[in-house]
């Protein structure tokens, strides 16, 4: 298990990501499970809909967080999902030269106002454009996974390892509902080789954590607020996985285009085959 400060091709040093796993979990047990379920109506706010809500939790954690990573990186900044959405400019501190702690504080914010157990915290820490670490961590469960940029990707002491496939038969997608039932048509119609299409977790950091973990294979994604695939995406290329968009193939970047649709397979003959399954229409 990587447990030093240690530089990147950037040279940029990057913290101990016990450290950073550690601060991740004393927020998550102060300022997320201390409220799971005992949310009251006052906690709980719509911003640009009724189904995408932020409670009393999200906007502690990101400022808990966003205060003790800054003092373990001097110089570094934060751009967390409730701060862009307070000021979008924020958004632009991706492209500068300071290093970006990109934090989604509860993801899966429906879930855990519900009272769902799928939620998670999701921290990756961004240079230059590019994810140099990420880490997804679920409070309830106490389970994290993590990565650094060339070293790998961890649950404890384990490192993280997909397995290719040879065909997408079998393989089990998250998709979003209008594909999934696109796909689950054309099975039912005698069509072979295709995924078998399962039921969204409406978590980014579960469904990553389910990709790494061996529970899941594919996931396949319109929305792309780096927030939410940022440090998913890097652990998930650390594990040996692939990812690209399907409108030109390139790999997903944090500081992207936040349009298209973004695929995450075990493998590139994976991807391939699901891409032209979905250019089919």
């Amino acid at each position: 298990m990587i447990a030093t400060c240690m530089p990147t091709e950037s040279n940029l040093m990057i913290p101990d990501p016990a450290k950073v796993l550690r601060i991740i979990k004393e927020v998550g047990h102060q300022e997320v499970l201390s409220r799971y379920k005992k949310l009251s109506k006052l906690d709980i706010q719509a911003k640009t809909s009724p189904h995408d809500l932020v409670t009393v939790a999200d906007t502690l954690a990101e400022v808990s967080l966003r205060d003790k990573l800054t003092k373990l990186l001097p110089n570094s900044v934060v751009m967390g999902e409730e701060g862009v959405a307070a000021d979008p400019a924020e958004l632009g501190l991706l492209s500068g030269e300071a290093p970006v702690w990109v934090l989604d504080p509860v993801d899966g914010t429906n879930n855990y106002a519900q009272g769902r157990p799928n939620f998670a915290m999701i921290v990756a820490l961004c240079h230059g454009g590019e994810t140099i670490a990420g880490w997804i961590h679920r409070p309830l469960q106490d389970r994290s996974v993590w990565a650094i940029k060339g070293r790998g990707a961890w649950r404890d002491d384990r490192r993280l390892t997909i397995q290719t496939h040879r065909s997408l038969e079998g393989q089990r997608a998250a998709m979003n509902r209008h594909i999934g039932r696109e796909i689950q048509i054309k099975a039912n119609r005698g069509r072979s080789g295709l995924p078998r299409v399962v039921p969204r977790m409406f978590c980014a950091g579960c469904e990553y954590m389910a990709l790494v973990e061996g529970d899941l294979e594919i996931v396949q994604y319109d929305r792309l607020k780096p927030w939410d695939h940022a440090a998913g995406i890097l652990i998930h290329r650390e594990a040996g996985g692939f990812d690209g968009m399907t409108t030109d193939g390139q790999p997903y970047r944090p500081g992207g285009p936040l349009a298209g649709q973004l695929v995450v397979a075990p493998d590139e003959t994976s991807w391939k085959s699901l891409s032209a399954v979905l250019a089919e229409g």
